[in-house]
């Protein structure tokens, strides 16, 4: 998913557009994640960016998407960037000694 958010709209409240557009990264979100994995992938991962625009985006985890959100809504902007890219991953696990 590569968009920018629009949050401006005549007949739409700000608050309620940035619902919507939460909304629809966690609707996405799930869809992704109840894809099938691919033979030896433990998960899926997302690569995430959020910014202004395109080119000033910041790399950040997708756990923290929501926040990123509110914290460029703090800085009066009407729209916002937001990249999630999918892939593969498997998990890394470190042995312990007893």
């Amino acid at each position: 998913m590569k968009k920018t958010f629009e949050l401006t709209h005549p007949k739409i409240k700000l608050a309620r557009m940035i619902e919507s557009a939460k909304h629809e990264v966690k609707k996405y979100l799930k869809r992704e994640r109840n894809k099938t994995l691919p033979e030896g992938a433990d998960y899926w991962d997302f690569d995430c960016k959020i910014g202004k625009t395109e080119q000033t985006a910041d790399v950040i985890h997708v756990t923290t998407i929501s926040q990123e959100i509110d914290t460029i809504l703090a800085e009066d902007t009407t729209s916002f960037y937001l990249e999630i890219l999918v892939k593969p991953a498997t998990r890394s696990f470190e042995e312990k000694e007893l």
